[in-house]
This record gives structure tokens, C-alpha cells and sequence, in this order.
């Protein structure tokens, strides 16, 4: 099973465990708050949306990854299109990360 396949799938077993959060609105609370420990935003996403979600999460410092398309991170949530979500889990953030990392996604701050 390949690295993205393996991340849609954690990133839907982070859904269930209800660990996440998505949408701009709740995904910037939850960087504001405290509660995220990852970011991932599609690479699909508007200039713009990147451009917020990377500076905010610059200044909050919460690693912030760029990854997949709407559909594919919607749909490992059990949604429609999403172009953002946080992590709200510390674990399950350092298995996304670790994925990610290895296999060259793109990372901004790191906590």
C-alpha cells in the first residue's frame, strides 16, 4: 500500500475517532485554540486559503502540510470536497507526519 493511501486512511480512522476538524472556519479555530497539532490543506486549495492557512500556522506554530486533492481528503473523511483540516490528535499527528516527511510532502513550521 503506498505512503498517500496509507495517510487517507489514517486520516479517515482520525475522522472516526472524531480527532479531526475541517472546513476553513473550524480548521482555523482549532489553530487558534490549540487543538491542532497538524494542518493539512489540499494542493488543490486557493492561493489565498494556502497563503492564510501558512502564515497562521507560522505564527501558531503548528506544522502546516500540503497534500492530495478536495476529493481525496473529503472523501477519506466521509465528506464532500474538503481543501483543509486539522488534526486535533497527538499521536495520529505524528503518524501523518512521519508519512508525510518520508515521502517528500511539504512542510512550512514544525512545533
Amino acid at each position: 500500500m503506498d505512503s498517500n493511501r496509507k495517510l487517507l486512511n489514517l486520516i479517515g480512522l482520525a475522522t472516526k475517532a472524531g480527532k479531526t476538524v475541517s472546513g476553513e472556519f473550524s480548521t482555523e479555530k482549532a489553530v487558534k485554540t490549540g487543538k491542532a497539532w497538524i494542518v493539512i490543506v489540499s494542493e488543490e486549495a486557493s492561493e489565498n486559503t494556502k497563503k492564510m492557512f501558512a502564515n497562521m500556522c507560522a505564527y501558531y506554530r503548528v506544522p502546516i502540510y500540503y497534500f492530495g486533492n478536495k476529493e481525496e481528503l473529503g472523501h477519506a473523511m466521509g465528506k464532500q470536497f474538503r481543501a483543509s483540516l486539522a488534526v486535533t490528535d497527538e499521536g495520529l499527528s505524528k503518524a501523518m507526519m512521519k508519512l508525510m516527511n518520508a515521502n517528500g510532502g511539504r512542510e512550512y513550521e514544525s512545533k
